[in-house]
């Protein structure tokens, strides 16, 4: 299949917008919240993505069931770890825990963010999935290049 030729129908459904998003990530045991800020694209159960926080850079995959209104997603740092995520999704966002095996827990919630692009658009054009897929990609090559070194 030809992406390039290709429409991407985007996830209609309001609880999965491909927008930008943002949140925070709590570690258990411990107070304050971590902010990040990231985008994410929700289509055909699928989750893609990419963002920055306090860690660094990050590229998110995952799965979500919009019947269950769940999600697990996998943050993969660049040059760095894997952190998993589960959650549950409802009008204020998604909500749930993250962990890093076998060490470290904690919460998070995350939701669209309301101003700028807006969100639940049906249809991507081919520049956007152009951009998307070249910051993922130079996020991935980022990662292969620390793993080689």
């Amino acid at each position: 299949m030809n992406r390039r030729t290709d429409i991407k129908k985007l996830e209609e459904h309001p609880l999965y917008p491909s927008c930008e998003w943002e949140g925070f990530y709590t570690y258990e045991g411990f107070a304050g919240k971590d902010k990040m800020d990231f985008y994410l694209e929700f289509m055909d159960g699928k989750i893609t993505g990419f963002g920055e926080d306090a860690v660094g850079r990050f590229v998110w995959k995952g799965l979500y069931d919009k019947y269950q209104g769940t999600c697990s997603m996998v943050k993969h740092y660049t040059g760095k770890h894997q952190v998993f995520y589960s959650g549950y999704v409802d009008e204020n966002g998604i909500w749930g825990k993250w962990f890093i095996a076998p060490f470290s827990t904690g919460g998070f919630h995350i939701w669209p963010r309301k101003e700028g692009k807006e969100c639940n658009a049906e249809e991507i054009s081919e520049e956007e999935i152009d951009v998307l897929e070249e910051k993922i990609l130079e996020i991935e090559v980022e990662q292969l290049e620390t793993i080689n070194d």
